[in-house]
């Protein structure tokens, strides 16, 4: 789970974990298929770009463990965004020290079929590639839904050095559930390159895509 991710960007751990959800038609399980990724073995370090990008820089992330299928990661970013620092400081295991933030023992699922968010509030299937544009994954929480917005097939996603084909998940929240200042996330993830971008619209009209490197592929 710009992603398991990038897999993340420490940021981008928190924003997965809050809209991790059950899916429903080819994403109807709530159980990840495929072999184990590589992109969950130990060691595997993930990382965003080098800039800074609406307040967050200086992320870091590395998986600890992996044990039964289940990556636990540690991560580390410069977050001076409010509306961000907000968002990831109400995420169990979050630690904010002024305008540092770190977590411990995130835990996620990868394989070769998708991604799947096992730490938070919203657990559950984050993303399988084999998706179609219209299926939908739900959350327990009310007003929180993901949904299938885009399947290019091909390459025509700029990253890194590559265009490559992505699938993207919009999560839309009603006023209830809405984090402050956030209006829309979209997470944009590839079969081999697993989640490589997380896409936030803020409610001013602004909006900020976090790429995400990961060290290994699937």
């Amino acid at each position: 789970m710009k992603n398991v991710l990038k897999l993340l960007v420490f940021f981008t751990l928190g924003v997965l974990n809050m809209s991790c959800s059950n899916s429903s038609d080819n994403s109807n399980s709530n159980d990840l298929t495929g072999s184990q990724s590589a992109m969950g073995l130990a060691g595997v370090t993930v990382s965003s770009s080098s800039s800074e990008i609406a307040g967050v820089s200086d992320f870091s992330a590395v998986v600890t463990s992996l044990e039964n299928g289940i990556s636990s990661y540690s991560a580390q970013a410069t977050v001076t965004n409010p509306l961000i620092k907000n968002m990831i400081s109400n995420f169990p295991g979050v630690v904010i020290n002024g305008d540092s933030a770190s977590i411990s023992d995130l835990q996620i699922q990868q394989t070769t079929d998708g991604i799947k968010c096992i730490t938070g509030p919203y657990a559950g299937v984050l993303v399988k590639y084999d998706a179609s544009v219209g299926d939908t994954f739900t959350t327990a929480t009310s007003g929180k839904v993901r949904k299938v917005v885009s399947k290019t097939g091909v390459d025509d996603y700029p990253y890194g050095f590559y265009l490559i084909k992505t699938i993207q998940v919009e999560t839309t929240v009603n006023e209830a559930s809405r984090v402050s200042g956030i209006s829309k996330i979209t997470y944009i993830a590839n079969h081999r390159f697993g989640m490589v971008g997380v896409k936030v619209d803020f409610e001013d009209g602004t909006q900020a895509t976090y790429p995400i490197y990961s060290s290994a592929q699937n």
